[in-house]
């Protein structure tokens, strides 16, 4: 397998600027997640590596090779030796499953049927499947069988477009362990494009956060969690409680009382980020003196866990993350604690960057 190297790269359509000076490095072996809101340049930037788009500037090297960027130096899709698997699953209606998978591969090899079988095997498919045809499987099953396909030719990258997306939330769940298992059993260098979080977060070795066309943090999913390069990162990558706060020697007065900073903030006013899951329910005859109390406005019940949404003194509202099994009613008074330290941001209108977004994974 072979990592993919991306080099200041930028697209335009028509007048429209779509990626901007976008700069990534995938190791050979890795798994990468480009996450972003929709229209930010994820299927772009997978499209132009992939060859289906060419690249206004910039470069894309698939190993030591240049496969876009400069004149005559295009190499055309078919001859990248990159696996795509599209956001629907893109299998020929007219062919079975085995015709599918083997589709890609020289004539030889096409009537190989342990191939196809050892395939099969790979994405956690029986091999009484191969002569099903495509409207015969689940969306779960035909999304395995793109990936069977993309993988036959043995690539040197694999890209997948959204995959999951049309499925239901146990068939994604199920799909997506399916997906992992076979590209590390492979060791398939791979980039994945999504808007989902945690898929991104769980599936990934790094995960490189787009927005309106650039890289704005490239880093592994922990870090990405704890430590986002901003506020609109922090809230696009997972649940938020923002508060307006005062920095006073490394430690930040809120409407949740102290709270103790990382990072070295400033003394000053600031933006607070905490994590719904850092926030501690307790009674309030329980709680210590210094807790503040609130009312507990609702209850979001998932089973394993829940959303509690609280009104604090002075009438704003946050919600913290409880396992689901001892959980307050609406209309309960709480006492409120936090757990561990919060990030600081500038407050609104004010700039300081936190570290250097495009820092290596484990950095």
């Amino acid at each position: 397998m072979s990592s993919l190297t991306v080099t200041d790269l930028a697209k335009s359509f028509a007048a429209t600027p779509v990626l901007t000076g976008v700069d990534l490095h995938v190791p050979s072996g890795s798994f990468t997640a480009l996450l972003g809101p929709s229209g930010c340049g994820k299927t772009t930037l997978l499209r132009l590596v992939a060859g289906f788009e060419e690249p206004d500037s910039g470069t894309v090297s698939v190993g030591d090779r240049v496969v876009a960027g400069g004149p005559g130096r295009s190499v055309p899709a078919r001859r990248r030796g990159i696996g795509f698997v599209p956001q629907e699953g893109g299998l020929f209606p007219h062919l079975t499953v085995a015709g599918n998978i083997s589709f890609g591969l020289p004539r030889r090899l096409r009537r190989d049927g342990g191939r196809v079988r050892e395939l099969l095997a790979l994405v956690g498919l029986d091999a009484v499947l191969a002569d099903r045809w495509p409207h015969q499987l689940s969306g779960g099953q035909q999304q395995r069988v793109a990936l069977a396909r993309a993988l036959a030719p043995e690539p040197s990258l694999v890209l997948l477009d959204e995959p999951f997306s049309s499925l239901d939330s146990t068939l994604r769940e199920e799909t997506r362990l399916a997906v992992s298992a076979a590209l590390d059993a492979t060791g398939a260098t791979a980039v994945l494009v999504t808007h989902d979080q945690a898929e991104a977060l769980s599936m990934a070795d790094q995960v490189a956060v787009l927005r309106d066309g650039r890289l704005v943090q490239l880093t592994d999913p922990r870090t990405l969690y704890r430590s986002p390069q901003d506020l609109d990162v922090a809230t696009f990558v997972g649940e938020a409680v923002v508060l307006d706060a005062d920095v006073r020697g490394g430690t930040a007065h809120c409407v949740l009382g102290p709270v103790p900073v990382e990072g070295g903030h400033p003394d000053g006013p600031a933006r607070l980020l905490l994590r719904p899951e850092q926030l501690r329910l307790a009674p309030p005859t329980a709680a210590p003196a210094a807790a503040v109390v609130a009312r507990v406005g609702g209850v979001d019940f998932y089973g394993h866990d829940a959303r509690v949404w609280l009104t604090l003194p002075g009438g704003g509202t946050v919600s913290a993350r409880l396992d689901g099994a001892e959980l307050p009613t609406a209309g309960e008074d709480v006492a409120v604690t936090v757990r561990g330290s919060a990030l600081a941001f500038p407050p609104a209108g004010g700039h300081r960057p936190r570290q250097d977004p495009l820092a290596p994974v484990g950095v």
